[in-house]
């Protein structure tokens, strides 16, 4: 039943001496300290230190937005903490999952990052909807404008080029040449 604690500070040269000093007093028998940011997905100290928790032990953060890079990222780690059997506090928010309270705060959480997820899946549907409404498609914009159609056109019809050699002028493959040109891949 160890308190393991973790700090992060976001550059080189931030200092987390004050996190550590506060995660010290709390009585932490190990500290992992990590200089990156939180956006960052690859978190060598904190993989280390989700490593080296065991069931019954707590994770121990100052805040914690040290501890995830979104709602919905810290509510992953809470849940694997939960599962097993570790608890998390929060020094500054006075959260501790250990308690009912704590984990009553961890629900609420997960209800939240699944609302907010359900939020951005909305808005980006709505967002498809409104422009298609206005007449624009999804999907990369075509390489083949019609200009260039008229061009390959041109250049197949001269005979000088192969379809190749037009498709590599254009940066495009021989099926888009092909299907632009209506040609017809003759059968041997």
């Amino acid at each position: 039943m160890a308190l393991i604690g973790y700090a992060r500070v976001s550059t080189n040269e931030q200092n987390p001496a004050s996190q550590v000093d506060a995660l010290e007093a709390t009585g932490c028998d190990k500290i992992f300290t990590e200089h990156a940011s939180g956006t960052l997905a690859t978190r060598p100290a904190l993989t280390e230190a989700l490593n080296y928790l065991r069931d019954g032990d707590t994770l121990v953060v100052t805040k914690l937005d040290r501890l995830g890079r979104s709602v919905r990222h810290l509510k992953h780690i809470a849940e694997d903490l939960q599962q097993r059997g570790i608890g998390l506090k929060a020094l500054s928010q006075g959260i501790d999952t250990t308690t009912p309270g704590g984990r009553l705060f961890f629900h609420m959480l997960a209800a939240i990052a699944e609302f907010e997820h359900d939020l951005i899946v909305e808005r980006t549907r709505d967002g498809l909807e409104a422009a298609r409404a206005r007449g624009r498609k999804g999907g990369p914009r075509f390489k083949m404008t019609p200009t260039k159609i008229q061009q390959a056109r041109s250049m197949y019809d001269q005979g000088e080029h192969t379809v190749q050699e037009i498709a590599d002028t254009f940066g495009v493959s021989r099926p888009t040449i092909y299907r632009h040109l209506a040609l017809q891949v003759e059968q041997v």
